[in-house]
């Protein structure tokens, strides 16, 4: 597993990281740490492992460790708080927490209490993160603790058996590997017939598994990672377009302008006469940005920018 590790940057030695976003989006990624979302306002569609849902204001999902995962607000209007930590911080032999469902709707949570519980939990982590006063970083973990035990009280879980079958997705591991391969490899020609048989599955299947796991078909994936990184180039740089193309896997700039205005909203060109402050406000070039930066080289980009 050692290859598919990612090493996550925090602020302090404390694995903990918690933030609020407006309308974000991101493409299929999985990372070791547990993810806690909570929709603030609003609703988005979000899909855990092989669940997909709509989660409406005051939802709450939890992303268990190695859970591939994604999230589209594409022409939604949102609010959602981050929670993302490493799962030692709650035991140090980790097991999954093997809930019924990643999604907990506002009803249930109300129904079990745990709505207020979640709400401390946040502004806790938020406060103390902050400030970083004497033993703030045991306030935070008997907090979480706290917290996670009470999900662990008062929500089903599966049976050993439906674990058990729950944890064997078809070659979730090489999945996973793929991915990091699409992100790192971004500039060479990737097909889908390819990409399948490195899984040993016919295209069609490959096709609609990949769907499934990351909300959007496997050519979409890939060049939105390319648009990204052409965009960080056409930016920071003076290369020519034709150039920035070539660089990022496109075969002509034909493509390259279509796919570019595709996800952007804008061609190539209009894109580079864009302001610095509005560029800063479009959330599709974000994930490497110092705010949305969860670790180095971490497939988690939006899809479509409203």
């Amino acid at each position: 597993m050692k290859a598919f590790h990612e090493i996550r940057s925090y602020s302090s030695d404390l694995m903990i990281w918690y933030r609020p976003f407006k309308n974000i989006s991101f493409l299929a990624h999985w990372h070791q740490e547990i993810e806690l979302i909570y929709m603030r306002s609003g609703s988005a569609e979000i899909s855990v492992k092989d669940h997909t849902f709509t989660a409406n204001e005051g939802d709450f999902i939890i992303c268990d460790s190695g859970e591939i995962h994604f999230s589209d607000s594409h022409g939604r209007e949102n609010c959602m708080d981050f929670i993302v930590f490493d799962p030692t911080l709650i035991s140090h032999v980790y097991e999954g927490s093997h809930f019924l469902h990643p999604l907990i709707t506002k009803d249930t949570l109300i129904s079990l209490d745990l709505q207020n519980a979640l709400l401390r939990l946040m502004e806790t982590i938020d406060n103390e993160l902050l400030q970083k006063q004497a033993y703030y970083q045991d306030i935070i973990k008997a907090s979480l603790r706290e917290f996670w035990y009470l999900l662990k009280r008062k929500l089903p879980v599966s049976t050993q058996k439906e674990a058990f079958s729950e944890s064997r997705l078809p070659n979730l591991q090489a999945f996973q590997q793929l991915l990091c391969e699409m992100e790192e490899r971004y500039f060479e020609t990737i097909g889908l017939e390819v990409a399948a048989a490195k899984m040993n599955f016919s295209p069609s299947y490959f096709s609609r598994l990949f769907k499934k796991l990351t909300g959007t078909h496997f050519v979409s994936y890939l060049n939105t990672i390319r648009v990204e990184h052409a965009a960080t180039l056409i930016r920071s740089s003076d290369r020519k377009m034709t150039e920035i193309a070539f660089l990022c896997g496109f075969n002509n700039i034909r493509s390259f302008n279509r796919v570019f205005k595709e996800i952007t909203g804008y061609t190539p060109t209009a894109f580079l006469s864009l302001p610095g402050s509005y560029i800063e406000t479009m959330s599709c070039f974000h994930r490497k940005s110092h705010a949305l930066r969860f670790v180095e080289n971490d497939p988690i980009t939006v899809i479509k920018n409203s």
